[in-house]
């Protein structure tokens, strides 16, 4: 009898801890990528912002086709004569102003109807719904790419500074101490306003002035700092660890020391980084497109349209508004989609999701 109770054979097999946050034993046969999207599945609130931020871009990408077909109106083309017929009445896109000493034009108001002139006129007669629309896709699209530049340009001198140190790393952060010392607006303004007008020649790189590429240079230069310092920290912090000493001892390549054990360790903290860098970016390009300093006629984005729509703020204010209201949802969902994804990636989340 008490040989069966002392043989570990006869004990029963003990349960595996339940993980509080992810409800369930199961949860220690996932990877960690795995792991931290059913993590971000779990948080409400990043999910409904994430299906926004789909929203928002799918919508910009059916521009052309809400324009042809839906529209009927070129977003880029001056309507200063033209009529729409709003109910069977034939109503001029611009009206003679009525207020004050009746100099000017108004544009026509909403009409707050699925086709022309959803959101009014501008000042030049141009569908605002139609150039909202196609405005996002430019906004969204300078944000992305300048995100990408500064993610590539951030991770490489990270990983170059933390892994050789010595005389890389001081020439590295240098440079970076200079583009640190600048206001981030007050950097980037200056380059605009250098550029936009002469364009950028870099040896084969040849970029025409007015073209959309200079903002994604810009933007994606200025944040560079900011993004590489961390990564040069927790690059730093991992070659002080064990395996990556090892690695070093054992003649490891340094190409794949970079590839195999550092960028898979420092990427957890660049996928928390993407959020909030689209938000600041679409912040900074729409903030730059205001100035006329960004985003270039016949181009058009969030910015240039709250520009237009600043002459009218009195008389036809959603014409500025609506630009507006879509950059603070843009921005606020990103935020939110940002902590999601940091509470996603950092195991102290468990308890807080929970």
């Amino acid at each position: 009898m008490t040989d069966r109770i002392l043989d570990p054979s006869a004990l029963p097999a003990a349960a595996p801890l339940p993980d509080p946050a992810l409800g369930g034993a199961k949860e220690a046969s996932f990877g960690p990528w795995a792991t931290a999207w059913r993590r971000l599945r779990r948080d409400r609130g990043a999910m409904v912002a994430l299906a926004i931020l789909c929203l928002v871009a799918l919508a910009c990408a059916a521009a052309p086709l809400y324009a042809s077909a839906v529209s009927g109106t070129n977003p880029f083309a001056t309507n200063l004569n033209g009529e729409v017929t709003i109910d069977g009445t034939a109503q001029p896109v611009l009206a003679p102003s009525t207020t004050g000493l009746g100099l000017g034009v108004t544009p026509i108001g909403p009409t707050w109807a699925l086709g022309p002139y959803m959101l009014g006129a501008d000042n030049q007669g141009r569908d605002v719904a139609a150039r909202m629309l196609y405005g996002g896709r430019n906004s969204l699209l300078i944000a992305g790419a300048a995100t990408v530049l500064t993610l590539v340009f951030a991770v490489a001198i990270g990983l170059l500074c933390g892994f050789f140190g010595g005389i890389v790393d001081g020439v590295l952060n240098r440079v970076l101490d200079v583009l640190w010392a600048f206001p981030i607006y007050l950097l980037a303004i200056s380059l605009s306003i250098v550029l936009i007008a002469e364009g950028l020649t870099i040896g084969p790189i040849d970029i025409r002035a007015g073209s959309l590429w200079l903002p994604i240079a810009i933007i994606g230069v200025v944040y560079v700092p900011y993004v590489a310092r961390p990564i040069r920290g927790q690059t730093l912090s991992l070659m002080r660890s064990e395996f990556i000493a090892a690695a070093i001892a054992l003649g490891v390549p340094p190409w794949r020391i970079f590839v195999k054990d550092l960028l898979p360790n420092i990427m957890p903290r660049v996928i928390v980084l993407v959020p909030i860098l689209l938000a600041l970016n679409m912040i900074t390009e729409s903030s730059l497109s205001f100035l006329s300093i960004g985003v270039q006629p016949p181009d058009a984005s969030w910015g240039t349209i709250i520009q237009d729509g600043q002459g009218l703020l009195y008389s036809r204010p959603i014409v500025a508004l609506a630009p507006g209201l879509a950059v603070a949802l843009t921005v606020l969902c990103l935020n939110i989609l940002g902590d999601g994804v940091r509470d996603a990636f950092d195991p102290r989340a468990k308890v807080r999701i929970a």
